[in-house]
């Protein structure tokens, strides 16, 4: 289970810099920087997009809200807190996946080459025909693109780029097809070019990777929550927003860690009766209606997957208020399907209604065991909980399958090795399934994708 706060982008509704009470978002940027709440980092050298430097006024805001984050869940909590490296060996974020998959889809001007992020540029179009469009149902249908073309994959992307006929912003050149482009900063460690590692592009690796430490230091015992600050390192495409979208920010991130079978908390009954704005995946993909619900309902309902996750959502909920964020402004928005990741079971943002739209200020996500036993495969060292049975030992039937590696690299030759992967993390039941097969007609189907 974990939860993180951090800058991230607007989403699922457009709006101007000024509103009808008078506030200039662009007089508010020209204060900050007058006054160095923040400014551009390196300005004498002309700058560079999507870095910030902090002054005195906006290290002492920075500071309070960091202090606050920390009472209201760290200490108030009792939480284990962690000081990790940002400097991350490649194995640990090719084990988690980023190495593969930690990436936006990118298009380039056909002519002057320069690069933007594809589902931006789409945005900003679509903002402009709606602006333009007369039919209420064609209006609908653009709407609705606009809310769920964050989340599209490269072919969506491409599709919709090419039906709504986008081209590059200024220049309004054509636009290649969309492909992904990884956001890590890659470095070198040492003088030997053998070893590379990566600026972390989240803080929650260093939590993983010190599992077993902290359990110890809990006395081996389940559940517990670990929580750590400090600074991210994302390769922005385009960098925009203001603070909101940068390449260097400061995280605050948590890992709860629970049992499998058992995700109640304790302390669920304290906020049950909280009321919060929802937007479930299913309201998305139709309406787009937010609904008020308790958490004790939403998790009564499964809406919300479960006590621990609903605990840290209404915790969160508690603290953006203390920070001084309207009710009206705030509200949580369900993942849908397309962009959930295969692991988690429930993902839930807190977003924040700001002159930029719907802002993702906070991730609450299920992720089930997914990163530890990732690590613990890649690793070979063991990051599973032992727990005594409170009726004594037990007798478990587990299948586990022998492999003859020499047999199937002969036969299978370069697909040998998905096999191999496939049979080392296959459930009881499927290994059952094929013995019975196996047994039955001699033979067995197995289809990997």
């Amino acid at each position: 289970m974990s939860t993180s706060s951090k800058p991230a982008e607007a989403s699922s509704s457009s709006s101007s810099s000024s509103s009808s009470s008078g506030f200039s978002r662009k007089g508010l940027e020209d204060l900050m920087k007058r006054r160095f709440f923040v400014g551009p980092a390196f300005s004498i050298y002309q700058g560079v997009a999507g870095l910030y430097d902090y002054g005195p006024t906006g290290c002492a805001v920075k500071a309070n809200l960091i202090n606050l984050w920390r009472q209201h869940f760290v200490l108030n909590e009792d939480m284990l807190e962690v000081d990790c490296t940002s400097l991350t060996p490649e194995v640990v974020l090719a084990t988690s996946g980023h190495v593969a998959r930690f990436a936006d889809f990118m298009v380039r001007d056909a002519v002057t080459n320069a690069p933007f992020r594809a589902d931006h540029i789409l945005e900003a179009h679509l903002d402009k025909l709606i602006e333009k469009e007369a039919k209420k149902d064609v209006v609908a249908e653009l709407e609705l693109v606009r809310r769920k073309c964050g989340d599209y994959n490269q072919e969506q992307l491409q599709e919709a780029l090419r039906k709504y006929n986008v081209k590059a912003p200024e220049t309004n050149n054509d636009i290649s097809d969309p492909f992904p482009f990884n956001l890590m900063f890659k470095t070198q460690i040492g003088p030997s070019s053998q070893a590379v590692g990566y600026l972390r592009p989240e803080t929650a690796q260093g939590i993983f990777v010190n599992f077993k430490r902290l359990l110890d230091y809990n006395g081996s015992r389940l559940p517990f929550a670990a929580a750590q600050i400090g600074n991210a390192f994302r390769n922005e495409i385009a960098p925009r927003s203001g603070l909101l979208r940068v390449r260097e920010f400061t995280m605050a991130e948590i890992e709860h860690f629970v049992k499998e079978d058992d995700k109640s908390h304790p302390k669920f009954v304290d906020v049950a009766g909280m009321t919060a704005n929802l937007l479930s995946a299913k309201s998305q993909g139709s309406t787009g209606e937010v609904v008020q619900m308790t958490f004790g309902d939403a998790v009564g309902s499964r809406t919300i997957n479960n006590e621990t996750l609903g605990y840290y959502m209404a915790r969160t909920q508690l603290f953006l208020l203390a920070a001084g964020v309207k009710p009206a402004r705030l509200r949580f928005r369900q993942h849908q399907s397309n962009e959930m990741a295969h692991y988690a079971s429930d993902c839930w943002d807190a977003e924040i209604h700001t002159s930029y739209g719907w802002v993702e200020c906070v991730g609450h996500a299920d992720r089930s065991c997914f990163d530890l036993s990732q690590h613990s495969k890649a690793s070979g060292v063991s990051l599973q909980v032992w727990e005594d049975f409170k009726d004594g030992p037990r007798m478990v039937d587990t299948v586990v399958p022998t492999i003859n590696k020499g047999l199937l690299g002969k036969n299978f030759r370069n697909h040998a090795q998905k096999i191999i992967q496939h049979f080392e993390s296959i459930a009881d039941e499927d290994a059952m399934a094929m013995q019975a097969a196996l047994e039955k007609d001699g033979s067995a189907k197995l289809t990997i994708n």
